[in-house]
């Protein structure tokens, strides 16, 4: 019997095991070395937040593995031996593969900073960053103040979690306005003030030189680039992006660029051996995608797609449209296809802009300026459509169709029509200026 090996339990390599049990009679077999069972990433913070337990981020019941014969193995695998088919672990055992599959995720960036392997510097990306985040900020005692480094998505959720337990978080921020590498200047700054209102303290333009241990090696404050201001703290979170997880392979003759190296159906240079999710980098991105999307979504569809592929049925990983989702703070943001900062803005790309007196809600329509084609749409505290958009985005409709029909693709039409009126006024306006 085809024994498929997964490395790595996340979205990516679960996902992948359900759909080949589904669809074969393999015996699969997931290796992790963080946690004993699956969990969902991205509820990490509501575990620290006191909304669920940690038993509730598992999706599944523990019986659920043992019912469906997919073999759990926790252990780290040191090296992978691809002439042999073998795996090795780092507690002396090995297993072997028939095919293998690396989903082994993501890690968060270190740029070499003095200090940053210090207790008391965690990342927010793992299991293990959340029982270090409870033993070193449990309460605003223990810890009367963190600093956040870096300004991503999961720095904010990072500052919203020690925000909700009264302690006071100052947040270095490199860009000068809050992800204004990814977000458009209006959104950025709208989310910026948002963070303010918070009382948060947030440091734009700024950058970590160094983190300065007490006597007992633990973190006692940091020095702010720039300014060399010192700045005491109990807890270092450091949230300056992620890099895909792959360095047990560098002595494998797999192939890796920053992650490992994929073509469309997700096939590594060696034969029977995959990557997928987080980890896996293609060797051409695919349209305005990343080569490499640490996405939720992306992670499930690419563990989808290589199911069939693994039980006959060779077909290519599509993505499709882009689309995303997030909170910052209270406020939603929802993107659907490509709306680009001011940074990476192409040369046909319009920007419409819209803003609510209350400075939480407003939309950005994206459209190309010689054609009138849509491009994208950000949305920050109003919920729309995802199926909308994915087929305006498909049918190619204009800029025009779609800000007329806008309400067709909200989630709650009585909300929207309070605003309705305001925003097509406001974007003949611009039409006429233009």
């Amino acid at each position: 019997m085809e024994h498929i090996v997964i490395i790595g339990n996340g979205i990516s390599g679960v996902t992948l095991a359900r759909h080949v049990r589904k669809l074969s009679d393999k015996k699969i077999t997931i290796i992790s070395a963080e946690t004993d069972y699956f969990f969902s990433r991205t509820a990490l913070m509501y575990v620290y937040m006191g909304h669920m337990k940690f038993e509730h981020t598992q999706p599944y019941e523990n019986w659920f593995w043992d019912k469906n014969r997919i073999d759990l193995v926790k252990a780290y695998v040191k090296n992978v031996e691809t002439k042999s088919k073998t795996l090795y672990f780092d507690n002396g055992g090995s297993l072997q593969y028939d095919k293998l599959i690396i989903a082994t995720g993501s890690k968060p960036n270190k740029f070499g900073w003095p200090g940053q392997d210090l207790d008391g510097v965690m990342g927010m990306y793992h299991k293990q960053d959340l029982d270090n985040l409870e033993k070193y900020a449990p309460n605003n005692q223990v810890c009367k103040h963190a600093v956040i480094v870096g300004g991503g998505l999961i720095g904010i959720e990072l500052a919203e979690m020690l925000n909700s337990r009264s302690i006071p978080v100052t947040f270095l921020v490199r860009e000068s306005n809050f992800w204004n590498g990814v977000l458009p200047e209006g959104e950025s700054g709208m989310i910026s003030r948002h963070i303010k209102n918070h009382h948060i303290d947030l440091r734009l333009s700024s950058n970590l030189k160094e983190i300065k241990s007490d006597e007992n090696g633990k973190v006692k404050s940091i020095i702010i680039e720039e300014t060399g201001e010192e700045i005491a703290c109990d807890v270092v979170g450091l949230t300056a992006g992620v890099s895909p997880n792959v360095d047990f392979l560098k002595d494998s003759d797999i192939e890796l660029g920053r992650g490992v190296k994929v073509n469309r159906f997700l096939e590594t240079n060696i034969q029977d051996v995959y990557a997928i999710g987080d980890c896996a980098e293609q060797h051409e991105a695919i349209g305005n995608r990343r080569p490499i999307e640490a996405v939720w979504y992306t992670g499930r569809m690419m563990g989808e797609t290589l199911a069939q592929t693994l039980c006959g049925n060779r077909i290519e990983y599509k993505p499709g449209h882009w689309f995303n989702s997030a909170k910052f703070m209270d406020i939603e943001y929802q993107t659907y296809g490509w709306v680009f900062s001011e940074r990476g803005k192409k040369d046909f790309e319009q920007h419409f802009h819209w803003r609510h007196d209350d400075d939480t809600k407003c939309i950005t329509v994206a459209y190309n300026k010689n054609t009138n084609a849509f491009l994208g749409i950000n949305t920050f505290g109003i919920r729309m459509r995802h199926e909308t958009f994915d087929k305006w985005l498909t049918e190619k409709r204009d800029v025009d169709y779609v800000m007329h029909n806008l309400s067709e693709a909200n989630f709650d039409p009585e909300f929207y029509s309070r605003f309705e009126k305001d925003i097509l006024t406001a974007y003949k306006n611009q039409l006429q200026t233009a």
